[in-house]
């Protein structure tokens, strides 16, 4: 009981500034870490997190010397550029990286331990801060990279201070490490509201934009980018006033700055220079992240010595120009490459990427994979492409709506030797660039051992179904989920058209013959020369696709043949459709974690989708979905979700397909006004209606379960072999894989990440009001 008192006085904590509780604690010394840990709870991670090893051993032990080299390099060149995202996250995260690696390298945990023993630190605290540190190693960042909402240390700042002055790497270079805490305490601990969450603007924190931009801004960039053939996926955009004018430097991420020989084959005036577009001043340079682009570069000419075939070897000869020169077409063109590598047997993939954490929707965070093929598991998604272009035609759009041609891909089950990034989804679709995926192909890949790991469910941690379906959800939602993987990426992703006019004026469908099936007209919209889905759509195009994608997992898994594939007959295979619906409709409700209220934002692209999709079965009424406010057995409010088995094929069925047709046909048709207006609409959370959305989000906080984190191994050349170094699954272990991951030029690299930060740091606005830090708790 006392713990339910403690979660329902949060709602009360969170309206008094931090200096109140302050005060509080002052007159009260006793109950400072109680009163503490009452403080924002969503905004720190809990010292019982999971953190599981990535298990990848038999996997490399079966790779030959070569291989084993091959995967080595490639993931040296994965982790260093993977280090650019502590600078695409918030102007602190570099600074905070370097001081924990710092204090990290000088004492491992345990030695540090008995230093926080000796600061007056608790076993608690002590573990917190240790969680804190792994939770920032795991994100690439202060920020989660599952729903952006800012986490800071679970202990008072002063006795974090205590820890750092009195631990070795202070001794050693206290003027140093004093700097170092000055340039990043402040913000280390801060929860003013903007710093709460990533945003633009007034909405929250991002490194994509300098402190002064808004969305407009960011819509004029696009249009400039747009009109030189410019991609946005590995840009920054500074903004600053000249002579009374608004003046913007886009920043391409590459290894040469201004200056140096730096002219790219094929790119002609498109690329660096200034140029005026429409009464503004843009000034198109290279050199962001300049030092870590140089070492992805290096060690990707290194992995090219150790390939296996022509077009790996022309891959990453493409990725290192790209890199090197800051040239989108190049990765795109090593893009081309990675694709006709067909079945390898180290598969990899690393650049700018995905677009969901820069708040306009186009820029890409940097991220590298490496990893082993899943032999056994490929099969059977093997046996999914070939079905393709079977199922395709049962997806509930014209055939004038789908591609001409679908073309083949790889789809391979892998297990992951690294991930660099701020996280590591259950699959992929990639490349993202939407001509190649329209007219040349693509590849998906499934990552086995995340998904063993990541998914595994204890009953007493399920929240929100009655007990029966607690056991049928934790014996099936594996088999479940492995199922709607393989759907969302192949069938999801990998299906759909875009009508486009090219620069030519020439048209990739019959304008005078095809129709809008939603109102029998003539089609009146469509993409016109360089425009993207992306760029058309901006700030819903990552959630919206996901939507669709998640959709289609939906309405294929009701196919037989597609259950087959995957193992499952009779009633084996209703359970997994079951499970597959339930899961979706559960996911919907905890979406609502990833809603910020105070600014009507969605932070996660995945669960606004998953959220919006509950909304469609919600309403498609008959009892096919029920969602019911309840009290706990624990007296907190509840809530309880179920799922009508004997509807799913006729109800739910008809739902998901009059929705899923709305949204392609919208996002086939460039409709952009047409595309927000749905998606917009069921992605809205109020108090209103049959459901109360705002209430229900406090009940979904208030029983979250924090996402779990991965141990990643490192490697290391011994001689003529590759030695694979594994770490336990705790804090402790993912801390000493960071601190042993960059062993060899660790004050190289923290140099050049301090150096980096401090050049762009007069662009954040990072001033942090008083009162509302936790300085003096």
């Amino acid at each position: 009981m006392f713990r339910c008192n403690v979660i329902q006085g949060l709602r009360i904590w969170k309206s008094y500034t931090f200096s109140a509780v302050s005060v509080a604690l002052k007159r009260k010394p006793q109950a400072s870490r109680l009163l503490f840990t009452m403080v924002d709870s969503q905004y720190y991670l809990p010292n019982d997190i999971g953190i599981s090893a990535l298990d990848c051993t038999e996997a490399f032990r079966l790779l030959s010397p070569r291989e084993q080299l091959y995967a080595h390099y490639l993931s040296r060149s994965a982790w260093y550029g993977g280090l650019a995202v502590l600078l695409q996250t918030s102007p602190e995260s570099a600074s905070i990286f370097v001081l924990l690696q710092r204090l990290f390298r000088k004492q491992p945990p345990a030695q540090l331990g008995n230093v926080a023993t000796a600061a007056g630190l608790s076993p608690e605290e002590y573990q917190a801060f240790l969680v804190y540190a792994a939770g920032l190693y795991a994100n690439m960042g202060n920020y989660k990279s599952f729903g952006d909402t800012k986490f800071i240390p679970n202990l008072p700042k002063e006795n974090l201070k205590a820890l750092v002055w009195q631990s070795q790497a202070f001794q050693d270079s206290p003027s140093e490490m004093e700097a170092l805490w000055d340039s990043c305490s402040t913000l280390l601990y801060s929860l003013e509201d903007k710093q709460k969450q990533l945003g633009l603007g007034d909405k929250g924190i991002t490194t994509y934009f300098s402190g002064n931009c808004c969305l407009e801004d960011a819509e004029l960039a696009q249009k400039f980018l747009d009109s030189k053939n410019l991609s946005a996926y590995n840009t920054r955009l500074f903004k600053k006033k000249s002579e009374g004018k608004s003046c913007y430097e886009v920043r391409l991420a590459s290894a040469v700055q201004e200056g140096e020989n730096c002219a790219v084959d094929g790119e002609g005036e498109t690329r660096c220079g200034r140029y005026n577009f429409e009464d503004r001043v843009f000034t198109v340079s290279r050199g962001d992240y300049d030092h870590l682009m140089k070492k992805v570069s290096e060690n990707l000419e290194k992995a090219k010595d150790h390939a296996a075939n022509e077009n790996q070897k022309r891959m990453l000869e493409e990725y290192s120009r790209s890199f090197t020169f800051g040239s989108v077409e190049a990765h795109k063109e090593g893009s081309r490459f990675w694709i006709k590598d067909k079945g390898p047997i180290v598969e990899s993939y690393i650049g700018f990427i995905e677009s969901y954490r820069d708040p306009f929707g186009s820029r890409g965070e940097f991220e590298g994979f490496v990893a082993v093929v899943n032999k056994a598991m490929s099969e059977r998604f093997a046996k999914l492409v070939s079905s393709a272009e079977v199922l395709l035609p049962e997806l509930p759009w014209p055939k004038d709506f789908e591609k001409d041609r679908f073309l083949l891909p790889d789809f391979t089950s892998l297990d992951v030797l690294t991930f660099a990034g701020s996280g590591i989804p259950a699959g992929i679709n990639i490349p993202n660039y939407d001509d190649i995926r329209q007219s040349e192909g693509f590849k998906n890949v499934s990552l086995g051992n995340v998904l063993a790991v990541a998914y595994a469910t204890q009953k007493d941690k399920l929240t929100f179904l009655d007990e029966e379906d607690k056991d049928v959800y934790i014996k099936w939602k594996g088999p479940s989920f492995e199922v709607q993987v393989g759907l969302h990426e192949l069938l999801g992703h990998g299906s759909g058209k875009l009508f486009v006019q090219d620069e030519k004026g020439t048209f990739n469908f019959e304008q005078d013959n095809v129709c809008n099936p939603e109102t029998g007209e003539k089609i009146t919209t469509w993409y016109k020369g360089n425009e993207t889905w992306d760029s058309k759509f901006s700030t819903i195009s990552c959630s919206y696709e996901e939507c669709r994608a998640e959709c289609v997992g939906l309405y294929l898994c009701l196919n037989k043949h597609v259950l087959s594939i995957f193992g499952h007959e009779g009633e084996d295979a209703e359970e997994v459709v079951y499970v597959n619906w339930l899961n979706m409709v559960r996911a919907g409700l905890l979406g609502l974690e990833f809603y910020t209220s105070e600014s009507k934002s969605w932070r996660q692209a995945h669960m606004q989708a998953r959220f919006v999709i509950l909304r469609v079965l919600l309403e498609a009424g008959e009892g096919l979905v029920t969602l019911k406010e309840s009290t706990g057995k624990d007296g907190c409010p509840d809530a309880l979700i179920t799922l009508d088995r004997s509807k799913i094929h006729t109800v739910g069925k008809g739902a998901i397909e009059r929705f899923l047709c709305k949204l392609q046909v919208l996002k086939s048709t460039a409709d952009v006004e047409g595309g927000r207006a749905l998606y917009e609409g069921y992605s809205a959370v109020s108090d209103g209606g049959s459901h109360n959305f705002l209430c229900l989000r406090e009940t979904v906080l208030q029983r979250k379960e924090a996402r779990k984190m991965f141990v990643q191994a490192n490697t290391r050349v011994k001689g003529d072999s590759v030695e694979l170094v594994e770490y336990e699954g705790s804090a402790t272990g993912l801390i000493c894989s960071f601190t042993e991951r960059f062993a060899d030029d660790a004050e190289e690299v923290e140099a050049h990440l301090l150096e980096l930060n401090k050049r762009d740091a007069p662009c954040w606005n990072s001033k942090v009001p008083s009162g509302r830090t936790l300085e003096s708790v």
